[in-house]
């Protein structure tokens, strides 16, 4: 028989990238998806703020007690590190304060899309301004499509005839809560690359927003948790939404970029969507659902090559 040289199977990195970074990630913004809808579904009376507070406090305290590593983290940082966490802090709290406001004010679908369509944009405009990464072709084309996909959601249903206007309070509210977003992603990832576990950076970050947001829970009205819906919202936020989300989302930051990851999670505002249209009666015009399209264009533009390597933004 004649001689055939063989030649090994070659590597495929990508697609271990996505089962070990992306998947986790994406599996966390399914969750996030829930979060509007769930926070809808508490009494009427519940503060909006006050419904998202009380779910970081408690997920937040919980992920910190079961994060090994979490209390030894501050003093195995260097000095620059446990600044990144001061700032992360805040930053993680700034979240649920800003955006269940947000969906109050705008509705599950709008909201969500705004938060998490901005989400990317400020990651990539962080990253640039930090001197992480310098933004490329591929990361303009798809952060213009976010913005215009933002653009179109805001203003498209102001062009139909029965459309009832979106809030801007609302709007500024949930651009604020995706530069929230955008911030302690990439102060996590930072940390996070650089050798810390992932669980004791989340623990941590999360711990610490959970104590930052516990006056809100203290000064306003929380007789709405001592109901049985009230406790099962916030019982679900805590478990799902922050526990076990942001315990993927760390995993996932392992082995993709801050900015891509952001990309990642605007699955989060289709989930949203869905839920929004199909569980709470909330009506897009037809034009809305084209922007969601925008949007997804944008998504399979930064995240093609997520698994190709770290370099990628």
């Amino acid at each position: 028989m004649p001689n055939r040289t063989t030649h090994p199977t070659p590597a495929r990195p990508s697609r271990t990238a996505l089962l070990s970074g992306p998947a986790p990630i994406i599996a966390a913004a399914v969750l996030w998806g829930t979060t509007g809808t769930t926070g809808s579904l508490a009494p009427a009376d519940a503060p909006a703020a006050a419904i998202g507070s009380a779910g970081l406090t408690l997920g937040g305290i919980l992920l910190y007690l079961t994060s090994r590593g979490a209390r030894s983290l501050p003093v195995a940082c260097t000095r620059a590190e446990r600044w990144l966490l001061v700032l992360g802090a805040p930053a993680v709290a700034g979240y649920p304060i800003t955006f269940y406001p947000a969906v109050a004010r705008t509705g599950v679908a709008v909201a969500t899309v705004i938060a998490l369509g901005s989400a990317p944009v400020f990651a990539g405009l962080l990253s640039w301004f930090t001197g992480q990464a310098r933004p490329t072709a591929r990361w303009t084309g798809a952060t213009a499509a976010a913005v215009l996909g933002c653009t179109l959601l805001v203003l498209g249903p102001q062009l139909t005839r029965h459309a009832t206007p979106i809030d801007p309070t609302g709007v500024a509210l949930a651009a604020c809560a995706g530069l929230s977003y955008a911030a302690y992603s990439l102060i996590g990832s930072w940390l996070i690359t650089r050798g810390h576990a992932s669980d004791a950076v989340m623990g941590v970050l999360f711990g610490a927003a959970g104590l930052l947001v516990v006056p809100l829970v203290l000064f306003v009205d929380m007789h709405w948790l001592a109901t049985t819906r009230g406790a099962a919202v916030a019982g679900y936020l805590a478990l799902f939404t922050v526990y076990l989300a942001y315990r993927l989302f760390g995993h996932g930051l392992r082995r993709t970029p801050a900015s891509s990851a952001t990309a990642l999670t605007l699955v989060e505002p289709a989930v949203a969507a869905v839920l929004g249209v199909g569980l709470l009666g909330e009506r897009l015009p037809v034009a809305s659902w084209c922007e969601l399209g925008v949007l997804a264009v944008g998504l399979v533009l930064l995240t093609v090559r997520v698994g190709a390597g770290r370099r990628e933004r």
